[in-house]
């Protein structure tokens, strides 16, 4: 009997997994349009399901910028611990500082972060984005940076953030401002930055 070249039918997703493909693709366009300039449309597209089906899993705009950030923080503070464990002393803040980088594979979560910490005056995001941050603080000053040191890693990480919003990786090759502050800013892994880096014609 020949075998068959019917192919199996497709696995369903499971609800957790729709839910988790719905949150990357939040940070994704959070990240990029900003919180006021999300719908949950554009979200629902980008996931590749409907509006009513988003609208059903997080209720509001509201909530699944908030659903996404508390993903963000998550992953955030993982990497960190994971970075952290067994780190000595002199290899702390390098091995965290990558582990931030990396988390660019994450496509908009720095953005959708920078965007959060913008929002301190909303009545729901505000407090929680201001939760978030304390607690990266509270996560450094509990791993063995000292107060100096936290300072200046928080510091690096929101010019970091900075340059990834900004697209700055297009200008590298053509402008020396750019060139020296990446330089400056990744001296030992800029080939492996620029390659993850988001670009100006990407959606996100």
């Amino acid at each position: 009997m020949a075998p068959s070249t019917e192919s199996a039918p497709a696995r369903r997703m499971s609800s957790e997994e729709r839910r988790e493909q719905i949150l990357a693709a939040a940070l994704a366009v959070f990240g990029a349009k900003g919180y006021v300039g999300t719908t949950t449309d554009d979200v629902a597209r980008t996931a590749g399901v409907s509006q009513p089906y988003v609208v059903r899993l997080f209720g509001t705009k509201e909530n699944l910028f908030i659903a996404a950030l508390d993903d963000a923080m998550d992953r955030l503070l993982a990497a960190f611990g994971a970075a952290a464990q067994g780190a000595s002393a002199d290899e702390l803040a390098a091995r965290v500082g990558h582990a931030y980088i990396d988390l660019l594979q994450v496509r908009g979560l720095h953005q959708t972060l920078s965007h959060a910490f913008l929002l301190g005056a909303h009545p729901v995001i505000g407090p929680r984005a201001r939760d978030g941050f304390a607690r990266v603080w509270e996560f450094l000053r509990g791993v063995g940076f000292d107060v100096a040191s936290a300072q200046a890693f928080l510091a690096q990480g929101m010019m970091i953030n900075s340059l990834f919003g900004l697209r700055l990786a297009d200008d590298y090759d053509s402008d020396p401002r750019v060139h020296e502050l990446f330089d400056a800013c990744f001296p030992t892994d800029k080939v492996r930055v620029l390659s993850m880096a988001p670009r100006a014609d990407e959606p996100w």
